[in-house]
């Protein structure tokens, strides 16, 4: 059995990392840089930057963040956030990113999941999912940042993406996003369910027994949070450690 990842999530705003609630309420989390150097000391298996704001301001996603992480990473990272086509793509993997993250563009042209696949390869090609209950046990696709309803239903997006090329899946759920309640277990558990790609946990991470439960009752291959990170609540090797008690395979 593979190894379950731990990642941290790191939200660019203004070149800054930030962290919010339900997307919004954001506050200074510090350098984006710096903290991926940190955390790759500190041994996190990958690294996450999201652009929030570049797909609704239509910016791009700087390359200049990919280059200036790979000078300091050496563990494997993905940027995400205004990435809307092969160009965008190829340069951000040319300045040292390992994967992209798609979101918006993908809801907008599900052909770029292929052809980005078939150029690069589909384990460069992480489709992002940000999900939000209809409260009728369903759930909804929101793009632009988790501003706009996609009037996509996650599962069956979730299918289509892997059907795609798609390499893996980073699903955020909205409800829980910043609240440090645990991650969304049912919407999580869903997806596990239908894809047999890897699925990456995000929103709602709290405490180390959050990290737990979302591995042992989803199945999920990664959990990313932020908050507990960030602001020094847990450290990497303390979680690590704490899912190793747990019986959950990690690299230690």
């Amino acid at each position: 059995m593979l190894a379950k990842r731990i990642i941290p999530c790191l939200d660019v705003e203004g070149g800054r990392v930030v962290k919010g609630i339900h997307f919004v309420n954001l506050r200074d989390a510090g350098d984006p840089v710096e903290l991926a150097a940190f955390y790759d000391r500190e041994g996190a298996d990958e690294l996450v930057f999201l652009d929030i704001t570049a797909s609704h301001e239509a910016r791009d996603t700087k390359v200049e963040l990919a280059a200036r992480t790979g000078e300091k990473v050496f563990i494997p990272y993905t940027i995400g956030g205004g990435i809307g086509s092969l160009d965008d793509i190829r340069n951000i993997l040319k300045a040292g990113a390992d994967k992209v993250s798609i979101n918006t563009a993908a809801a907008r042209d599900p052909s770029l999941i292929t052809r980005a696949a078939e150029r690069f390869g589909s384990q460069c090609v992480v489709v992002a999912i940000d999900g939000k209950s209809r409260g009728d046990g369903t759930w909804e696709v929101y793009t632009h940042g988790g501003r706009n309803p996609a009037g996509i239903d996650v599962l069956e997006w979730a299918s289509r993406v892997e059907s795609l090329g798609a390499g893996e899946i980073m699903l955020t759920s909205m409800d829980r996003d910043g609240t440090k309640l645990g991650y969304d277990i049912p919407l999580t558990k869903a997806v596990c369910d239908i894809v047999s790609i890897p699925v990456i946990a995000s929103g709602g991470a709290g405490n180390l027994d959050h990290l737990a439960e979302a591995i042992e009752l989803t199945g999920c291959d990664a959990v990313l949070a932020a908050s507990i990170f960030h602001y020094k609540e847990h450290a990497i090797a303390e979680a690590k450690e704490f899912l190793d008690s747990r019986g959950i395979e990690v690299r230690l």
